[in-house]
């Protein structure tokens, strides 16, 4: 739990309610430490505090309230943090991964601190947790037989770079892909793109140490972000630049590689969630000479209970390697450490593990 911007996430004491109609308790078996969740605590968003971080997690059911048809007691699950309505204007128009029901801060009903402090939890969740109380449709069935530290990538970082890579950005076979950042998103990003056919996948970071975990996730190439990239991008792709850039960082600086990594007529997908504040410039004629298309990925651009069991089916027979994703194994007092290492750039997926 973090109680404000820039102070030390620790472990606290929470009380939480029995489920009520439509809810269920989640034991939560395995979380994943994610780049929103270091926003969260460094200031890049200011969500209300005090703040229970997390919404990458799977667990084990324990109770479900009245009115649960989607799961029981003993079913194992993976979090949704952006359930979608079903009813609002974007549903209905076939995008639940822009629902006007998600995203708003959640304040649970009857969650509170041993002192009687009210709180928040990150994106309806906060899954660093031992457990949860859940709305039912943040819950979604997966096999038990896969290990729920897999399980838990599934919520944000496999959704998420799977889903820009299919859904937004529709990579073909032969198609020339550049990823630039490297993190648990990232990686997901190029095993996406490499389980497509992409040819060339070029994993770019400013870390060296990226360039293991970049051609274990299934990267042809690594490149360093510095002044020679464009050179290098440009010469693995023919003189032109790549079809697909995908920006997993979240900042304007990023974006920019992005665009110049890109050939005319190629397109941009945003990733990273940046900050309100961290402009992005481009040439008014550039954006008209090269042709190229900037867009975002938003979750994906995926509907989670459509696509998760797919995902987990092909983690579950082996066609889809999660394991290069995790890094560090951790507890829940770690958590601070793998935050840590994350804005230092260091590793991949932290899992913390209970």
């Amino acid at each position: 739990m973090v109680r404000g911007v820039g102070a030390e996430p620790r472990v606290e004491q929470i009380t939480l309610p029995a489920p009520g109609p439509g809810e269920v308790r989640v034991a939560i078996r395995a979380a994943g430490i994610c780049h929103s969740d270091l926003s969260m605590v460094n200031g890049t968003l200011t969500p209300p505090y005090p703040l229970v971080l997390g919404h990458e997690a799977a667990g084990i059911v324990v109770a479900a309230g009245d009115r649960v048809d989607r799961v029981r007691a003993g079913d194992h699950v993976v979090l949704n943090w952006a359930p979608p309505c079903r009813e609002c204007w974007y549903c209905a128009h076939g995008e639940p991964w822009l629902c006007a029901a998600t995203g708003a801060p959640a304040a649970p009903r009857g969650t509170a601190l041993a002192d009687g402090a009210s709180l928040h939890v990150t994106l309806g969740l906060g899954a660093l947790a031992e457990e949860v109380v859940v709305a039912e449709n943040a819950v979604i069935p997966v096999p038990a037989e896969l290990p729920c530290e897999l399980t838990a990538l599934l919520g944000c970082a496999v959704l998420t770079g799977f889903g820009a890579v299919r859904r937004t950005a529709g990579v073909a076979a032969g198609d020339a892909v550049a990823v630039i950042g490297l993190g648990g998103v990232g990686l997901a990003t190029v095993a996406a793109a490499r389980a497509a056919g992409a040819a060339p996948v070029i994993a770019v970071d400013r870390a060296e140490n990226k360039r293991e975990l970049a051609i274990a996730a299934g990267a042809s190439d690594f490149l360093l972000s510095d002044d020679t990239l464009n050179r290098s991008v440009r010469t693995l792709t023919g003189g032109r630049g790549v079809d697909h850039a995908f920006e997993c960082v979240g900042r304007a600086a990023t974006i920019r590689v992005a665009w110049r990594a890109t050939r005319r007529g190629g397109q941009v997908i945003v990733v990273g969630m940046g900050a309100r504040d961290d402009m992005l410039e481009l040439s008014a004629l550039d954006i008209f000479h090269s042709a190229r298309v900037l867009r975002s990925s938003v979750y994906g651009s995926s509907d989670p209970d459509r696509d998760l069991p797919e995902l987990a089916g092909a983690a579950l027979d082996g066609t889809l390697d999660l394991a290069p994703l995790i890094t560090d194994r951790i507890v829940l007092d770690e958590a601070p450490a793998a935050l840590r290492r994350m804005a230092r750039g260091e590793g991949a997926r932290s899992v913390v593990l209970f």
